[in-house]
């Protein structure tokens, strides 16, 4: 279900098909601030370790926050001396100022990034992105907190680490288990949709990033990964955790409020291939039989409460009606978030309008089974009544959900019956899709490097293609969510399973 706003939602996810040439399959980006002494071994041992064991073409990219000491030499040279390897600087510090401005502008459908530091032992790097590339996920993270991950740090950042967490999870509902790994990777297309939702600009864009999809219904991937702790790491840690807890009520208030416009990023009805199988399915048909169900049931409920609670101080039929009312508000809002997946304020007056029209219907229906049962019993017991009631509710309850599907919140624009999924059609609206991806050269292959790929930082239209030139416009909520992103997908083909990198000392 769309808002009238909305731009559409992303395509199903596909496997990313992969020929000899064409664009890097994986962008892994390196925020850096002031890293020269440690930049230079992480890249050659990331280049390495690549070169070794992924089977497709890559690209490592160095975002430089500002730095003010010879980072930006350092970085230009590996540039220089490794094709795979490009840099771009920014002029403002912020982690996900980088990575929104990077993976904006970067032409790999999967985009991925780590720290500096390579905590994070890059044996996990492979698993972390193959679920993006088959086209079983939407992002994927590393997680230190996972049963099986490996961990080595003090007591104080652990602790700290698993109270942030433990936040997420009670006042944003969040269900992935760590927000701050660095070690995280998303399809491009995903990217696209998402990024412009995403308003904050430092350490905890990746927190906003994580929340919003999941609360779009995006599949996060989660890997269990060893971590060995950094004794040099520059973070300031009160300072940092400030501006998360103002993150948190920031994104908790917009979720609360309903302005966020999850839509942009939902997967649509048919996503899965199986349902592409079946013909004439109406769309989420059956989810918002359940959702439309699950609200019905627990605002009867709550109408009942309401209607005891009235009934002691007035009539039945004032009982019922100021009843009747509040729940039907309660109902209204309930189903346009829940049942029928509409975000976001824009129509939500109007919406309950119509609402208090089927509402007029259930009064009538309930209203004239009272006095029915008044006019058959003087007196009848509450508890008959109370039946009366329900049983009167059930009939109202199917025809206010036919008026709900049919006219409050219609499907518009887009058809209500599933097509038959075919490989040569697109797979989302009449956008094309990526071309072929490539393989990794052979060692005998020469890629040569592109040295303007930074070179130019104008904005350029949406319908110009600029895979070498970045966008450094700030984006704020809702900006350029309607530009179109193809789905590329590609086959993975066996690797080694050995990878030992004869850098990592560990």
């Amino acid at each position: 279900m769309r808002t009238d706003s909305s731009p559409g939602t992303l395509p199903a996810r596909e496997h990313l098909p992969a020929t000899d040439a064409g664009t890097p399959v994986l962008d892994v980006v390196i925020p850096v601030y002031n890293e020269e002494k440690d930049l230079q071994p992480c890249v050659l041992r990331l280049h390495e370790h690549l070169r070794r064991t992924f089977p497709y073409a890559f690209r490592i990219t160095i975002a430089d926050n500002a730095s003010t000491d010879t980072t930006p030499q350092v970085a230009a040279r590996l540039e220089a001396e490794i094709a795979e390897v490009s840099h771009f600087r920014l002029e403002q510090k912020g982690r996900g100022r980088a990575l929104r401005t990077v993976w904006t502008a970067s032409d790999a459908p999967i985009l991925a990034y780590m720290d500096v530091d390579l905590s994070t032992d890059l044996n996990a790097l492979l698993p972390l992105v193959a679920p993006l590339i088959s086209g079983h996920s939407d992002l994927a993270i590393g997680s230190r907190l996972a049963r099986s991950s490996r961990v080595v740090r003090g007591p104080k950042r652990e602790f700290i680490s698993r109270s942030y967490n433990l936040i997420l999870r009670g006042s944003l509902q969040a269900r992935f288990s760590d927000a701050q790994c660095g070690f995280k990777a998303i399809r491009r297309d995903v990217a696209q949709a998402l990024l412009p939702m995403v308003e904050d600009t430092g350490w905890f864009f990746d927190t906003e990033m994580l929340v919003i999809a999941e609360r779009a219904g995006l599949r996060i991937h989660e890997v269990p990964v060893d971590w060995v702790d950094d004794p040099d790491s520059t973070v300031h840690i009160v300072r940092t955790a400030t501006e998360d807890l103002k993150g948190v009520w920031r994104v908790g208030r917009a979720l609360a409020t309903g302005s966020l416009p999850l839509d942009r990023v939902a997967r649509p009805f048919g996503d899965d291939p199986r349902d592409r199988e079946i013909q004439d399915v109406p769309k989420g048909l059956a989810r918002q039989l359940v959702g439309f169900c699950v609200v019905g049931g627990l605002s009867t409920l709550f109408y009942l409460l309401l209607y005891s609670g009235f009934r002691t101080f007035s009539g039945s039929q004032v009982a019922n009606a100021l009843a009747l009312l509040v729940s039907a508000v309660a109902n209204t809002a309930a189903n346009r978030r829940l049942t029928f997946g509409v975000r976001g304020r824009g129509g939500a007056v109007k919406h309950q309008a119509q609402g208090l029209v089927v509402f007029g219907i259930g009064l009538a229906l309930t209203s004239g089974s009272l006095a029915a049962l008044n006019a058959a019993t003087t007196e009848p017991a509450h508890s008959t009544e109370l039946a009366v009631l329900i049983a009167a509710n059930l009939a109202a309850t199917v025809l206010r959900f036919l008026l709900f599907r049919a006219w409050v919140f219609p499907d518009r624009g887009e058809s209500t019956v599933v097509a038959r999924h075919t490989p040569s059609s697109p797979a989302h609206g009449t956008q094309a899709p990526y071309p072929p991806l490539p393989q990794r050269p052979t060692a005998d292959q020469h890629v040569a490097p592109h040295p303007d790929r930074f070179a130019s930082q104008a904005p350029y239209p949406a319908s110009t293609p600029a895979p070498y030139a970045y966008d450094t416009t700030q984006f704020r909520a809702g900006e350029a969510a309607d530009r179109a992103w193809g789905d590329p997908t590609l086959h993975l083909q066996p690797v080694r399973p050995t990878d030992a990198d004869p850098r990592d000392s560990r």
